[in-house]
């Protein structure tokens, strides 16, 4: 099938956000066309960005519930709804609006065609995770405007983060979207996910003040990630061009016992180097 023949849609939930949100639909519209970007708002009081694009917009009713239980919930819309979206796409993906999928940019390829270039993909697809955060003692304050990779050099090398997020058929997404219930997760030699969650210490730790959040026990899961900064500013980093295929084969054969259809996470927290080549792709 020719690139061009090939549709491909990308899904995200998102509420109170401003900061990934215009980039997400930059990121994904860029490769698959703002016409096959689907936003689901959670709340009517939510609002798209003003230069979004013919974007597919679903706005859903804010029905607060605790941690647990709303990732369950929202793993079963998105599965869902992307059940639906095969009736008139060759792929879905489904990511956090934090979560950046991109190709290692030495192939020269755009997303789009690499997708469209793969012979016989499996159930659903991964890419390598990298959890970036700012180091404390090297890097300054984000600024919005400009790619987060020109600005943030370093990632904890994180399996959690090793999303299957690239379906090729209907599936049923686990809690958090980690695993694909009753199919193996297979990890791209060539994919990287950027999660950004924690890019900018200022912001990231301004959201365990939020009350919404804190009203559905979201204080302790947000305090575990602000470990990052530390994790980051107080390792001594990897090359990731040398680490990577050590991290791909790691998470592909090492499994948590509880849940052998995803990956452990690796020991050490390992960080890493982002290669000069990503700059700017984000």
């Amino acid at each position: 099938m020719a690139a061009r023949d090939f549709n491909v849609c990308a899904m995200t939930t998102v509420r109170n956000d401003t900061l990934f949100l215009p980039k997400w639909i930059a990121h994904y519209g860029a490769e698959f066309g703002h016409r096959n970007l689907v936003v689901i708002l959670d709340g009517h009081d939510q609002n798209l960005p003003p230069d979004a694009g013919p974007v597919n917009v679903l706005r859903l009713p804010h029905q607060p519930l605790p941690r647990v239980p709303a990732m369950r919930r929202r793993a079963r819309v998105m599965s869902r709804i992307a059940a639906g979206l095969f009736h008139y796409f060759d792929m879905v993906i489904a990511t956090d609006v934090d979560e950046f999928i991109v190709v290692d940019p030495r192939l020269g390829l755009g997303l789009h065609e690499y997708l469209a270039g793969l012979a016989r993909p499996p159930v659903a697809i991964s890419a390598l995770g990298l959890d970036v955060g700012q180091h404390l003692r090297e890097e300054t304050l984000l600024d919005p405007e400009r790619p987060f990779l020109d600005q943030r050099r370093y990632a904890h090398v994180s399996s959690r983060y090793t999303k299957p997020a690239i379906t090729t058929r209907p599936v049923t997404w686990g809690s958090g979207m980690h695993r694909v219930k009753w199919h193996n997760f297979h990890i791209d030699p060539n994919l990287f996910l950027f999660h950004f969650g924690m890019v900018d210490f200022a912001r990231a730790t301004g959201k365990t003040a939020d009350p919404d959040r804190l009203a559905t026990g979201w204080e302790g899961h947000l305090a575990r990630r602000e470990r990052l900064f530390g994790i980051i500013t107080n390792a001594t980093p990897r090359d990731g061009d040398a680490y990577f295929p050590l991290a791909r084969r790691r998470q592909t054969w090492i499994r948590p016992l509880y849940a052998l259809n995803k990956p452990a996470m690796i020991p050490g927290n390992p960080v890493v180097r982002v290669p000069d080549r990503f700059r700017g792709l984000v």
